[in-house]
């Protein structure tokens, strides 16, 4: 009897580090598409208990991004920060932590499994669905799941819980693009009227 529940153990342990090493081959596909050298497109609707609710569109080579909606836009040329807010005409300019970051660049959304979580996963008929759960506690993102196109290993949707609130990120139209550098800047031509708030 001990001799077989020793083997159902290894058997237990062996299966989670098969689905865990599966998972992790499936979100560094999945990196790598969102990370294309050029860079990427798409369009997002953003769901969220702290943030509200937003839609628009997406820009993202390597670290920098650029990301429009009607409320808010933002644009990180791997240095900077530039957040228009639409309903007062301001713009922040700051220089942002690599904590910060992780909650408001989608690629580091999609790079989250690289240090601190533990991973599971799950498939759909078109689907990979992957599980993080943050192994280190002082982590600021304690939870994620991330829908993964099988065929493309394009991200679908990205749903994160930081402190006791939700935020859900859906993906559609991902496309490899070439992206411009000045994409990633805030042209102060285009809002003229805009205050600008420097609080680097």
């Amino acid at each position: 009897m001990k001799k077989l529940t020793l083997v159902c153990l290894l058997l237990i342990g062996s299966i989670a580090m098969s689905l865990a090493q599966t998972a992790k081959q499936v979100l560094d596909k999945c990196a790598a598409t969102v990370s294309a050298a050029s860079g990427v497109s798409a369009q997002f609707t953003m769901n969220s208990a702290q943030y509200g609710n937003a839609s628009g569109t997406i820009a993202i080579k390597g670290q920098k991004f650029c990301m429009k909606s009607s409320r808010t836009s933002m644009w990180f040329d791997g240095t900077t920060l530039w957040t228009y807010v639409a309903s007062n005409e301001e713009v922040n300019i700051s220089k942002p932590t690599a904590q910060q970051l992780q909650t408001l660049n989608p690629y580091n959304f999609i790079n989250l499994y690289k240090k601190g979580f533990s991973q599971t996963m799950t498939t759909s008929a078109s689907d990979f669905n992957v599980h993080l759960t943050a192994t280190d506690q002082q982590h600021k993102i304690r939870e994620a799941f991330l829908t993964i196109d099988k065929k493309t290993y394009a991200p679908k949707e990205i749903k994160m819980l930081t402190g006791s609130k939700w935020t859900t990120f859906t993906i559609s139209g991902l496309k490899t693009e070439k992206q411009a550098d000045a994409t990633f800047r805030f042209d102060s031509s285009a809002y003229p009227d805009a205050e600008i708030i420097d609080l680097r």
